[in-house]
């Protein structure tokens, strides 16, 4: 039985918007410069949106896109401006990663994408909802479409998720023939690793230990995780944080002893907030103090990262 986010009653899956392109490294920035101090929401459609992001038409929709689904801007009526989040990556006197260069924001970009299905249902679907290792192209495409059937969410064709899932590939799989110019650059998500292709349309997900994905990306997305999944519940067991859909080990695709290994830390991690229990067999972490700023623990993750390469 399929539960999380997608399975809201409310909820209409969105399989549109990226124009067919992936996310790129210097699009998130150039959303965040385009509309810093606030701006018309028009700044990606207008005809001047080709010299201020200088890319077409279609990349300009493209960033704007991305930059919502991964909360470096908000649009609010015809404006927009700068998320919060954004501003702590990329605006003020200490950004944390103003070029993205950073192996934690390509893990946290990842997980608001393929976190929540608001923007990236695809996304989401094969992180949470794909029961085997392997996947085929034709065969995503399939149980998606029946999804939306069962759903019955309107006017979704056929072409626009084949579309997506195509998109969804190449935001993970590195093309091997690659044209010139910026679409031919890295997509921000391929560098995690996360899935290879086995043979032709047949791929795989990477399931394991992510040494790249610092502890403090891990905490932020367990904290979400934990406010929707189980808002008033004060533990949370390890099942749930592995294999629930939306949960940390589920996008993060970590295995059981991978999730336990990075539970134990949490205790260090969040200040004592979250906490590792393993009584009577029952291994679960405990929620002793709320997570009044949960940008605190993205914080502490760019600082170990920079403390590494100071070290290195």
């Amino acid at each position: 039985m399929l539960r999380g986010p997608i399975t809201d009653e409310g909820f209409k899956g969105q399989f549109s918007g990226h124009e067919t392109f992936p996310l790129r490294h210097l699009w998130l920035r150039k959303a965040f410069d385009a509309v810093e101090g606030g701006r018309p929401r028009s700044v990606f459609t207008d005809p001047e949106a080709i010299v201020t992001f200088g890319v077409g038409k279609n990349m300009a929709l493209s960033i704007r896109h991305w930059a919502l689904a991964c909360r470096i801007i908000e649009e609010e009526g015809t404006r927009a401006r700068p998320h919060e989040l954004g501003s702590h990556l990329f605006g003020g006197d200490h950004p944390w990663d103003p070029y993205m260069e950073k192996p934690a924001t390509a893990w946290l970009m990842h997980w608001l994408v393929a976190g929540t299905p608001d923007m990236t249902t695809t996304w989401y679907w094969a992180f949470n909802h794909l029961p085997a290792q392997t996947f085929d192209h034709d065969v995503l495409v399939s149980s998606i479409l029946e999804y939306c059937r069962f759903r019955k969410w309107p006017r979704i064709a056929d072409k626009t998720v084949e579309r997506d899932v195509e998109c969804f590939v190449r935001s993970y799989v590195t093309r091997k023939e690659k044209s010139a110019g910026e679409d031919a650059l890295e997509p921000v998500l391929a560098e995690l690793g996360l899935i290879r292709q086995v043979a032709g349309r047949l791929y795989e997900f990477r399931r394991g230990p992510k040494p790249s994905l610092p502890d403090g990306v891990f905490a932020y997305a367990l904290d979400e995780f934990w406010r929707r999944h189980a808002p008033t519940a004060s533990t949370l067991s390890v099942e749930a944080v592995a294999y629930e859909p939306g949960s940390p080990g589920r996008v993060f695709k970590l295995d059981e002893n991978s999730v336990v290994e990075r539970l134990v830390a949490m205790e260090q991690v969040t200040g004592e907030r979250i906490v590792w229990s393993d009584t009577a067999g029952v291994r679960q972490v405990l929620r002793v103090k709320p997570i009044t700023k949960p940008y605190s623990l993205l914080a502490a993750a760019y600082r170990a990262e920079n403390d590494k390469r100071r070290a290195a």
